[in-house]
């Protein structure tokens, strides 16, 4: 039997925690992760926030620029994860084959659950049900018989939709899909591509595939088999995983100290984030960097004890950038990525303070 899977995507989800927490955030732009007006970056915005153009990995002092009404909260992380537990709780009464992604999404496998009397969207439909039941909070739902179709059906109908892309859909709504929203396709990749003018699925499917390896090497068959909605079906359920890590790449090289550790506080918040969810430490953090001309340096260092909160990579984030960072070169890549995992139980449990 063909897959069929659903992505479920929780709706703005630490955002919307704190509207349903507190009844006064209701309706505002509401914003967290800021810590102050000057430091720190967006770690998501409600849908009244996006209105004014903040969206999540902005640094704060841009957000305020765009919204300076808005509602600027802390994240508690805590409060998240709780509420993320009792959704993957929910994916698993219906099912084992669950991939998630972070403390908000995951994959789900419901093929077994699919029949004549019960379809797949109906599947969907009952999940996100039972999900608001269970916690006050929306979610969006994308189903189709691969992973990324799947990824991409889940943002078409933001906030709590659910789309379904099949074999009759498919080619219409690749074809109207901005490249820059095909999974897989970061910044980068999407800039050259438009210097090619590839713009949207149909400019893409235009190309063939040994013109696409060409230009972008191996991701230039998934690429050509994404145009044409081909992609995996199998969930990773059991990874063993050798790292994690986050990185981005900036829309101008930069040179400020401030701005460059401000991005590198919220990566290694989205780095704990993850060590979270799988429930992992880790004993070696690698802090890597891009300058100006292109040229990558990367630096280590070794923890004394498994670490896994925020603050815990951070503190060797930050010694390691200003070992790596030359004065006077500015960069366009930084990236937080921490290895040698263990399962949480291993870890000493020495309380550090790195303030």
């Amino acid at each position: 039997m063909e897959r069929r899977i659903i992505h479920i995507d929780m709706d703005a989800f630490y955002a919307q925690v704190e509207q349903r927490d507190n009844p006064g955030y209701r309706g505002k732009p509401i914003i967290v992760g800021g810590k102050s007006e000057s430091r720190g970056v967006v770690a998501t915005a409600s849908y009244e926030a996006r209105k004014f153009g903040v969206h999540s990995a902005m640094p704060t002092k841009q957000a305020y620029k765009l919204c300076p009404d808005g509602v600027y909260v802390r994240p508690r992380f805590e409060a998240y994860k709780a509420e993320s537990k009792k959704i993957m709780d929910i994916f698993l009464n219906y099912t084992e084959i669950v991939e998630p992604l972070s403390l908000d999404e995951a994959y789900l496998d419901i093929t077994h659950l699919v029949s004549r009397e019960r379809s797949a969207q109906s599947i969907a439909l009952d999940i996100q049900r039972d999900i608001f039941d269970k916690t006050k909070l929306t979610s969006s739902s994308g189903i189709s018989y691969n992973r990324y179709l799947a990824k991409i059906a889940s943002g078409m109908n933001k906030p709590a939709g659910t789309t379904v892309i099949h074999y009759q859909n498919v080619q219409d709504i690749l074809f109207t899909l901005d490249i820059g929203d095909f999974p897989g396709v970061g910044r980068v990749t999407e800039e050259k591509m438009k210097s090619l003018e590839i713009y949207t699925g149909k400019d893409l499917y235009e190309w063939d595939e040994k013109t696409l390896a060409q230009h972008f090497g191996k991701k230039g068959l998934s690429l050509y088999q994404k145009a044409r909605g081909i992609g995996t079906s199998e969930l990773k359920v059991e990874r063993i995983r050798k790292s994690i890590g986050k990185e981005t790449t900036f829309n101008y090289d930069i040179n400020d100290d401030d701005e460059i550790l401000k991005v590198i506080e919220g990566l290694s918040a989205k780095v704990g984030e993850r060590l979270e969810l799988q429930q992992f430490a880790a004993k070696v953090v690698t802090v890597k960097m891009k300058t100006t001309d292109y040229v990558t340096h990367s630096r280590q260092m070794m923890a004394n004890n498994p670490i896994f909160t925020e603050d815990e990579i951070y503190h060797y984030a930050y010694s390691l950038y200003h070992e790596l960072k030359d004065p006077d070169v500015p960069i366009r890549l930084i990236g937080v990525t921490v290895s040698q995992l263990s399962d949480r139980t291993y870890r000493n449990l020495t309380i550090y303070d790195f303030m």
